[in-house]
């Protein structure tokens, strides 16, 4: 049965129903604790749970994240919360020199099962150090996967299936869908495949590639060019590694037009890579050229109107898909 809820209750409702199910997972974190986190997602746990299954920790993200990668060798699943995701940096060397590359370093006789969330994104005048989008740091090293859930019903489903993955899991919430984005969440145990995207819309005549945040924006100029005769298929990655080359190079075979939308800087973001795959693979399906719709290589201003100006939004979406269809 699935009820509405906001994606931020659904996030918590993950954590509490896998520490219900599994008594070697627990939470970690800044504020995580008597306090509820800084966006309350941890509110109630450590009431339920206890001060060693919902952790309060110093402000180190390296020692968060070390921590975990410790913990994990010793049979435990952390979760470690980053109170933003900009902050991740901080941790940056035990994520991806020791996380990532446990299971190879020991031939695969060990794992590294921790979560790491990271809430991100801009929209909610943040400013600069609580803005940023840093996917393209971590899809890019073997070792890693990385999910970004678009919806409640992912929200909740990617992570139970994030805590279960005996690899290291870079869990991207974006801050801007925390009470935005409500919907449907079943109850008890629907997990979300990691590696498998979704068709958030189907189209026959451009592809749209996007994840996160974007995603809405996506749908609504979908919408507006379905208006004026234009399909457009909307593809949510929900994982960003492995992303789902099957499905984008399935939808492009029948449509030939792509455009990939993100909210993270153009030069490198994970477009650049899903464009280049496009051309090695699937080069005689195009009939135009792939277009991107990002943020500008620049950084988020503290003014929440030239954050708007910066931000990929529904009409610049819409633009681009009209300079698509009419190529």
């Amino acid at each position: 049965m699935a009820r509405e809820i906001a994606y931020l209750d659904a996030i918590r409702e993950a954590l509490r129903e896998e520490m219900r199910r599994d008594p070697q997972v627990f939470v970690l974190g800044e504020d995580v604790g008597a306090y509820g986190g800084a966006f309350g997602i941890t509110k109630g746990l450590q009431e339920e749970f206890g001060e060693y299954r919902c952790l309060d920790m110093p402000i180190s993200e390296s020692c968060i994240i070390g921590v975990s990668v410790g913990a994990s060798l010793r049979g435990f699943r952390p979760v470690a919360e980053m109170q933003f995701g900009d902050f991740i940096t901080c941790g940056f060397d035990q994520i991806v020199n020791q996380a990532a590359t446990l299971r190879y370093r020991y031939g695969g006789r060990v794992a590294c099962p921790i979560v790491v969330r990271a809430p991100v994104g801009g929209n909610v005048a943040g400013g600069l150090y609580h803005s940023q989008n840093p996917e393209s740091w971590f899809v890019h090293r073997p070792g890693l996967k990385v999910v970004a859930p678009s919806t409640a019903w992912d929200a909740k489903g990617l992570l139970k299936a994030a805590i279960r993955d005996n690899n290291p899991v870079i869990y991207l919430e974006h801050k801007y869908l925390y009470r935005r984005a409500k919907g449907p969440v079943p109850e008890g145990d629907e997990i979300v495949p990691i590696g498998q995207a979704a068709v958030r819309r189907e189209g026959s005549d451009i592809t749209l590639v996007t994840y996160g945040a974007m995603v809405m924006a996506s749908l609504d100029a979908a919408e507006r060019l379905s208006k004026e005769g234009v399909e457009v298929e909307v593809i949510d990655l929900r994982t960003l590694s492995p992303w789902d080359k099957g499905a984008v190079l399935a939808s492009l075979e029948k449509t030939s037009r792509l455009v990939v939308v993100h909210e993270d800087v153009k030069t490198l973001g994970l477009g650049a890579e899903i464009s280049a795959t496009v051309m090695e693979e699937r080069f005689e399906h195009l009939d135009a050229p792939v277009m991107r719709v990002t943020y500008p290589d620049s950084h988020c201003p503290f003014s929440a109107v030239l954050e708007r100006e910066n931000l990929p939004n529904a009409d610049k979406i819409a633009d681009a898909l009209r300079t698509l269809a009419a190529y």
